[in-house]
């Protein structure tokens, strides 16, 4: 049988902090303890998703239109540079290498779905930026959301 437990940590007067704290006390030696920052919300996902939607429709780069996946690999590769920049890089920061041919470049490692609450918001405010930037017209799926 296993003994594993969750936690969620919420302000006093709640006795989730105790009853973290009284876990850890009383798990034999060898037990592992994670303490992590919330994961992005589904309605965090769903409002992104919304967005790159939009600006996929509506603007180009290099002179064509990408479609709302190849345009969200742009765009989060752009967010991430910018934390990056202000010194706040996302906590599974992506890399780039060269393709196994030596032809192309790839890019590794960042995936929105491992975002943290506070990248996913991050990200909002800056596609809004971006949005603003290039005239983009949200549609009413983004409005419900917010």
């Amino acid at each position: 049988m296993s003994d594993n437990r969750h936690f969620i940590l919420r302000p006093d007067p709640h006795p989730s902090r105790k009853l973290a704290a009284a876990a850890c006390l009383t798990m034999p030696d060898g037990y592992h303890v994670w303490i992590d920052e919330p994961k992005k919300k589904r309605i965090q996902e769903e409002k992104y998703h919304a967005m790159i939607n939009d600006i996929a429709k509506q603007i180009e780069h290099i002179g064509r239109k990408w479609d709302a996946d190849d345009m969200k690999r742009l765009l989060i590769d752009d967010f991430a540079e910018e934390m990056r920049l202000a010194g706040t890089p996302l906590h599974h920061d992506g890399r780039v290498t060269p393709s196994l041919d030596g032809r192309r470049i790839v890019q590794l490692g960042i995936q929105s779905r491992d975002f943290y609450v506070k990248e996913a918001s991050a990200f909002i405010e800056y596609l809004y930026a971006q949005g603003a930037q290039y005239g983009v017209v949200w549609s009413e799926h983004v409005r419900d959301k917010a």
